[in-house]
């Protein structure tokens, strides 16, 4: 099997794993990192969105041939921020299956130069992330107070 090198919350990795294995199985079973959740398993829900290179993608569609050379971060590496505390603030958080997803994605969103706007962020979630505890207007009002807080 071929050996991928690519960085996984800053620190360099590389692991042997066939090229069509999706990122979230290596995240998951070779790297313990357990945060991306495999949910639809075709890149419709958003419950395993990691950011790479900047941008929030679904792991569970995206074959390891196309990690090498990449930097991903995960919701393990990213930490404190704006975006984790206005989701604390919120309460926006319900069972926690889709919520590293959607806060990964509202980083990379947030990330951006200049930040995206409301309504990109409502794009966004719309297209890319499946809820179904409710907490919908929690969701947007923390993604919104760490908008302006960035």
């Amino acid at each position: 099997m071929p050996e991928h090198r690519f960085q996984v919350n800053g620190k360099p990795v590389a692991v042997d794993v066939d090229e069509a294995t999706p990122l979230l199985f290596v995240l998951r079973n070779d790297l313990g990192l357990k945060g991306a959740k495999l949910g639809c398993g075709s890149g419709h829900c958003g419950a395993c969105t990691v950011i790479v290179d900047g941008n929030p993608v679904n792991a569970c569609t995206a074959p390891m041939w196309s990690m090498n050379g990449v930097s991903v971060e995960t919701v393990e590496g990213a930490g404190r921020d704006a975006v984790f505390d206005a989701f604390l603030d919120a309460q926006a958080a319900q069972c926690g299956y889709c919520i590293p997803g959607i806060l990964m994605s509202a980083r990379a969103l947030l990330q951006r130069d200049p930040p995206a706007s409301a309504d990109e962020v409502v794009a966004h979630l719309a297209e890319r992330h499946i809820c179904r505890c409710g907490t919908h207007r929690r969701i947007l009002d923390a993604i919104e107070a760490a908008r302006q807080a960035v």
